[in-house]
Parts: structure tokens; sequence; C-alpha cells
């Protein structure tokens, strides 16, 4: 029995609406074709923290600004189908989400 490719697909973002819009289209075009699935896998959210300095010259109080971005990460699993590979790969990505697909066996 041959065994399958399957295709990871990692996903990640700082908008999460705009991730979980791009995980619908994954999951739609794996419905119409027919595909197995497995996803999306919702990661550990990487949160990235930036303490700075209000004063600019270091004088008065030591006050400080607590900045955050948080990266929201996604991962699918889609049988590696030709026909259903070219549809993912026609998929329209907006700007902040990075898209990575590896094909495993």
């Amino acid at each position: 029995m041959i065994a399958l490719q399957r295709a990871r697909i990692r996903l990640a973002s700082t908008h999460p609406v705009k991730l979980d819009d791009v995980c619908e289209q994954v999951k739609k075009i794996a419905e119409r074709t027919g595909v197995n699935i497995s996803g999306p896998i919702p990661l550990p959210t990487k949160k990235l923290k930036v303490p700075v300095r209000k004063s600019p010259d270091g004088e008065g109080t030591a006050t400080w600004d607590r900045w955050e971005m948080r990266i929201h990460k996604r991962l699918m699993e889609v049988d590696a189908e030709e026909r259903a590979m070219k549809q993912v790969m026609r998929v329209r990505v907006p700007d902040g989400v990075s898209i990575e697909i590896e094909l495993i066996s």
C-alpha cells in the first residue's frame, strides 16, 4: 500500500481574524476536493514584550511603557493531492499573514 504524502501548512500572524480567514479558505478547498484535513490546530501564542522608558533624557521618575506584540500560529495538515494543492497555492494571503507549506511523508 502506497502512503499518500501530506502537506503541513503553518500559518502565523499578528492579526488573528486574518489568520482564521485563511484557515477557513483552506478548509473549504479541502471539503470541495474531498481530501482529508486535520486542523487548524492553534499553537501557543508568542508574546514579544518591550519595556521602554517614557522619559527620553533619563531625568524625572522612572516610568515605563510596556509594549506587547502577539504572534498567533495555526497548524494544518492536508493530503497532498495535486488538485487540492494547486488551489491552496492560489489562496489570497493578506498582508501580515505568513504561510509555510511543507511536504511530509
